[in-house]
């Protein structure tokens, strides 16, 4: 008897990075927007950011596909309890950098899992801890120029140049800081019972 076909897998972001994270699972998904406002409630904490953003752009893309297994996840820079998100151009990049240096950051990254039609909807976060170095005003100048990570949560992309930019990573999710925690995802996919090693 052949196995019963796996439900349908969508990751609700644009995100180049997450979809090359998903990527490593090795299974078949499709990629869908799910145009939420992104906007910061009034008193919202870093932490919370992420986990209510990352609910809901899985539950914005699961109304449309109830069926499916839907992946929503956020990232958030948190500084100090100040939210970091994307720049979105140069010299907000340069504020952002200017401000993390010498200092540690913690990167929030939420991921959640949803499907409407088993009413199953949870949402885990990994907290990833980066120390910045001291750096130069011609330091972040050179990082920008040669990196651009204007779409990126506090302006660093640690898998690429923005290594360079780092004194050390604590975290328990290496896939984390890069936008979307594998580890938590296989979990929550588990839970909500999408085989990720099915045979």
């Amino acid at each position: 008897m052949n196995p019963a076909p796996q439900q349908k897998l969508i990751l609700a972001s644009t995100s180049r990075y997450r979809r090359e994270l998903l990527l490593r699972l090795r299974l078949p998904f499709e990629v869908m927007s799910p145009e939420v406002d992104e906007t910061t409630l009034p008193g919202e904490a870093p932490a919370q950011i992420a986990r209510r953003l990352a609910l809901s752009k899985a539950h914005a893309v699961a109304v449309k596909h109830p069926q499916a297994v839907v992946i929503g996840s956020d990232q958030v820079a948190d500084l100090e309890g100040t939210a970091l998100g994307k720049p979105l151009n140069h010299p907000r990049a340069v504020a952002q950098l200017q401000a993390m240096r010498g200092k540690t950051v913690v990167f929030q990254t939420a991921v959640a899992v949803v499907c409407h039609a088993t009413g199953f909807a949870q949402c885990d976060l990994a907290a990833v801890r980066v120390k910045f170095r001291t750096l130069s005003d011609a330091e972040i100048e050179a990082y920008l120029h040669a990196e651009q990570p204007y779409d990126c949560a506090g302006s660093a992309k640690s898998e690429g140049l923005g290594i360079a930019l780092l004194e050390c990573i604590d975290n328990d999710d290496p896939t984390a800081l890069v936008g979307l925690p594998l580890i938590r995802t296989c979990s929550l996919l588990r839970a909500a019972g999408f085989e990720v090693l099915a045979p």
